[in-house]
């Protein structure tokens, strides 16, 4: 299961600063979440502030 941010992303930068894997990355004028160095400790999903991180599921994406 790897986090997702949608595309209500406010790109405030919170999600950044928590996450202590260099995971959540800025891709243009919002941020992603690279699957590849994202460990899912959740952190990125407890700190942001507008909701729009979810877990993305192997039999689909569930979230807002």
């Amino acid at each position: 299961m790897a986090y997702v941010i949608a595309s209500s992303c406010v790109a405030c930068g919170d999600c950044r600063n928590a996450c202590p894997e260099p995971a959540a990355i800025v891709a243009g004028s919002v941020y992603r979440i690279d699957p590849a160095a994202c460990t899912e400790c959740g952190v990125c999903v407890d700190i942001c502030l507008s909701g729009s991180i979810y877990a993305e599921r192997r039999e689909g994406i569930s979230g807002p």
